[in-house]
């Protein structure tokens, strides 16, 4: 699952307007791609299309305190949420966060690390004068990948326009190129959308390190579909009209909870449910996503879609034809 990318490939700042992204057509059936911009992606709709999204919301997540003890910086990202107070975080650095380590961040918040969780993760309660999530909005840094070096003008472009329930630590980036104009003209032209639930946490990015991917174990994260969007799905699927998965996201958490035949029935929970070939889809028809890291899950997932060979054939045309890379670069319509 390795290609080889350019670095001058991978996008530093994201597209402006948000749906002037390019973006690459393929076609399973006669194994064909094509050249568009993100904007034409409704000539490539049919009228009863459901595009289902993910409306989770990225928070500031990147906090940066003192030791007191020390005076040493520390760093946290926080992943989730354990409780009222409790969150699970990457410290960095890591070996001056064992348990018992207190940490200052201003403006009125603390934190105590109280256990290490596997792959380094720290488990850490936070103590504060005034809401939480106010105190974050005021200090917190939007949580862009490391690749991307450019601090954002405007941390909201690391969400979508229809973002809605805060908690993920990174972006459902396939969404990232919708604009309020471009889903307005998507209704017009008689597809429609559904809305479900998937906090995104590091382990859908991290490397897989296994010579055998079957190996690799997913970190689980939060979805919820409720009964309004799980009856869109399902009056799709027995209607045969095509259900299309924005972003990696969006197919995890479609395939983790629909049975057989592709129907989904409203439910909240945790998925490590890790995707790569051979698989057999049981509810996506097709799939919005953007261009994913070498040797990643999300680079997996996608070759389960489209064929291996294919996909990295297909990746290997995006870098000829010098398409942008990763979180803020450009997308793919798979049909």
């Amino acid at each position: 699952f390795y290609y080889d990318l350019p670095p001058e490939l991978i996008a530093q700042t994201p597209a402006e307007p948000r749906d002037s992204s390019r973006l690459l057509i393929y076609d399973r059936l006669n194994k064909s791609s094509g050249h568009r911009y993100f904007t034409d992606l409704t000539e490539f709709l049919r009228k009863g299309d459901l595009l289902v999204i993910n409306n989770t919301k990225v928070l500031p997540a990147r906090i940066r305190g003192v030791r007191p003890d020390t005076n040493g910086k520390i760093e946290l990202l926080l992943l989730r949420r354990e409780g009222i107070d409790r969150w699970q975080a990457l410290t960095k650095p890591g070996r001056n966060t064992l348990p018992g380590a207190k940490i200052t961040f201003g403006s009125g918040l603390n934190a105590k690390v109280e256990d290490i969780l596997e792959d380094g993760v720290r488990v850490v309660k936070f103590d504060c004068n005034g809401v939480f999530e106010d105190i974050l909005r005021e200090i917190g840094e939007m949580p862009l990948p490391p690749y991307i070096k450019r601090k954002l003008d405007d941390g909201e472009r690391y969400n979508t326009v229809y973002s809605k329930v805060e908690g993920s630590a990174a972006a459902p980036t396939a969404g990232l190129h919708f604009t309020e104009g471009l889903m307005k003209k998507i209704k017009n032209a008689g597809a429609g959308f559904a809305e479900i639930l998937l906090h995104v946490g590091l382990g859908t990015f991290r490397p897989v390190k296994e010579e055998e991917i079957t190996l690799h174990k997913m970190h689980s994260e939060h979805y919820e579909i409720d009964e309004k969007n799980a009856e869109k799905i399902n009056s799709a699927v027995s209607e045969r009209r095509r259900v299309i998965a924005v972003g990696t996201t969006t197919v995890r958490v479609l395939e983790s909870v629909a049975d057989e035949k592709g129907f989904v029935k409203p439910c909240r929970g945790e998925t490590e449910i890790f995707i790569y070939p051979p698989y057999k889809f049981k509810c996506v028809d097709a799939l919005v996503t953007n261009f994913h890291l070498p040797e990643s899950t999300l680079l997996m997932l996608v070759s389960a879609f489209c064929g291996r060979e294919e996909i990295l054939r297909v990746y290997r045309e995006a870098v000829e034809q010098k398409y942008r890379f990763f979180s803020f670069g450009d997308a793919m319509l798979l049909l």
